[in-house]
């Protein structure tokens, strides 16, 4: 049954010029109108991905028995497939998961290599690479973290066997896949390296170096043999072996060579974290704490809206709601680029990541917001001791997919997963196999400060070291009642814009009412502490923009690819909401 219902390198300067166009982790594509085929809500178990042949593989999971965690491996398995440009096996994830008594957070996050250094990403003239560069180089490639944390997290939770969970994936692969719309209109945009690749040239393109039609059906025989040793001797035949050595062999080979070493993947390791919980009206919104800050900015826009009358009174995207949210995200992303990195490497402010959402000091920073647009702001003092730390400048950071599921006990998952830009660092290893196909790394090392300093010579928190997990912005977001049942499970792709997606969608489907996949259509926007607004094309009247730039707002129309995946309890079950601007769907029974 079905329920069928990314800004930033140039994110500052974008922000600082209404009529400049923002750079996206993953270019805009076709819109897909998602409309609801059910007769009535999903009463046993339901799945959210970005492409249906990902959701297909957790339903059959699910119906096999399988837990929640279960299910999101299935899924993950298959999207490294159909959606090579969004995540994968040698990609990362967070993920919250709630075993009907208490939630779970995996960290699976890519870490830098143990030669990483603060300069690593600095030219000879202590400049920092251009971040185009930067990505398309062995240097951008973390240790993967994606399919350890999974593992991990299958230890705990899951009920069907390891090997059974890459049976979808590995079948597809093996039978083909149909070219979407969407990864036709992304190969379409790739100029050089995706092409020029070894492995993924042949794959994508033809003879003629054009991307091969919608519709051609792509046969991935070196993932299925990956996957094939991955089901049979779990992950350490992709942390050792050939596999890993494929995989350093590329990244060494890259015309700038990168530093991951073959001991940095047979040492990585998942980390299972404290989630972070916190009462915003009458839910509880529970969420991963750094290395990402995804949650904690979300909360701090939240928090800080409900200081401002105007925007608690709002039940709709009026201007005096949107004033209030971006000057709100102003002091949030102020906050983020000062405070934010790897907890291993990072204190909090005062010792205590939850002094950002003290209700004192949001007290305090909403007192900034006025009438008029603020200039960009600077971070507040929610600790006790002074920072000694400088801002990170915004720069670019990416891509990423969502999956959400419930699973028949009323377990349920939030993973947000990714290889960084779109096609990461646009090279595919054929782990060693020899065959076609293969899989996409990773160049999430960009996601760390490229520049280990601010302009006053102070460390930046987020800044390259060895060993380090570099910040994200994905906030995979489970939300429950004042009872304790679990009501939303949420998320999305998007880069820095993440945090404003599952703002949106909580704010439309909690505080104004709305139907889940209406919260999940109504126009993205956001700001990330610059001069402008940036907001979805044609989302507002014309009085709503005179009213806006009357206040001294720039406002910059853009494209802004959100993939929200959302399930949504409601009286018999469960409903879904699919972002239109990507593939993905709802599935359910």
């Amino acid at each position: 049954m079905h329920l069928t219902p990314c800004l930033t390198a140039a994110l500052l300067a974008a922000a600082t010029a209404a009529a400049q166009p923002v750079e996206q982790p993953e270019a805009a594509t076709s819109r897909t109108a998602k409309t609801s085929m059910l007769t009535s809500p999903a009463r046993r178990f339901a799945v959210t991905a970005a492409n249906p042949l990902a959701a297909e593989a957790g339903i059959e999971i699910l119906r096999a028995g399988g837990s929640a965690i279960d299910a999101t491996i299935a899924v993950q398995a298959v999207l490294g497939l159909v959606e090579p440009q969004s995540s994968g096996i040698a990609g990362g994830a967070f993920l919250l998961h709630w075993d009907g008594r208490s939630v779970q957070a995996y960290d699976g996050r890519e870490t830098a290599p143990a030669a990483a250094t603060p300069a690593m990403f600095l030219q000879p003239d202590g400049k920092p690479l251009p971040m185009r560069d930067a990505i398309m180089s062995g240097l951008s490639t973390g240790a993967p973290g994606v399919l350890a944390m999974l593992a991990k997290a299958h230890e705990a939770h899951g009920r069907v066997p390891w090997k059974r969970l890459f049976e979808p994936a590995i079948r597809r692969a093996d039978q083909g896949f149909a070219i979407s719309p969407r990864l036709f209109e992304l190969l379409s945009g790739e100029k050089g390296a995706l092409r020029n690749d070894p492995q993924a040239g042949p794959y994508f393109f033809d003879a003629a170096g054009n991307p091969k039609p919608v519709g051609t059906v792509l046969k991935n025989p070196a993932y299925a043999a990956v996957l094939r040793s991955i089901a049979e001797r779990g992950t350490k035949a992709f942390y050792e072996g050939s596999v890993a050595d494929d995989i350093v062999r590329r990244v060494k080979g890259n015309a700038r060579p990168g530093l991951l070493d073959t001991a940095d993947l047979a040492g990585y390791r998942a980390v299972v974290r404290a989630p972070l919980c916190n009462d915003w009206r009458s839910y509880r919104i529970c969420g991963f704490g750094p290395p990402t800050s995804g949650h904690l900015t979300v909360m701090q826009i939240l928090g800080l809206l409900d200081t401002q009358p105007k925007a608690l009174a709002a039940t709709s995207l009026t201007a005096d709601w949107l004033h209030a949210y971006t000057e709100s995200a102003k002091l949030a992303f102020a906050d983020r680029a000062q405070f934010i990195g790897d907890p291993a490497f990072v204190t909090a402010p005062g010792g205590d990541w939850l002094n950002l959402l003290a209700p004192a000091y949001l007290k305090e920073r909403g007192a900034l917001i006025g009438e008029r647009a603020m200039a960009p702001a600077a971070a507040g003092n929610p600790g006790t001791l002074k920072q000694a730390r400088a801002p990170q400048a915004e720069q670019l950071e990416a891509g990423t997919s969502q999956v959400s599921v419930v699973d028949a006990e009323g377990h349920a998952v939030s993973m947000t997963t990714s290889v960084e830009s779109a096609f990461g660092s646009r090279v595919m290893s054929d782990g060693g196999t020899g065959l076609v196909g293969g899989f996409i790394l990773n160049n999430q090392l960009t996601d760390f400060s490229l520049n280990p300093t601010g302009a006053d010579g102070k460390p930046v928190a987020n800044r390259v070291e060895a060993g380090k997990r570099p910040r994200s912005s994905m906030a995979p977001t489970l939300v429950f009642d004042r009872s304790g049942q679990l009501v939303l499970v949420a998320g999305s792709p998007g880069g820095p814009v993440i945090i404003h997606y599952v703002a949106k969608v909580i704010t439309g489907a909690l505080a104004w009412g709305l139907p889940v996949q209406q919260a999940v259509d109504l126009p993205n926007f956001g700001n990330f502490n610059g001069a402008a607004l940036i907001i979805e094309r044609g989302a507002l009247t014309a009085s709503q923009l005179a009213d806006l730039r009357a206040r001294g707002h720039a406002v910059n129309e853009a494209d802004l690819t959100s993939g929200l995946q959302v399930l949504m309890r409601v009286k018999g079950g469960w409903v879904g909401g699919a972002d239109p601007r990507r593939e993905g769907v709802v599935l359910g029974e």
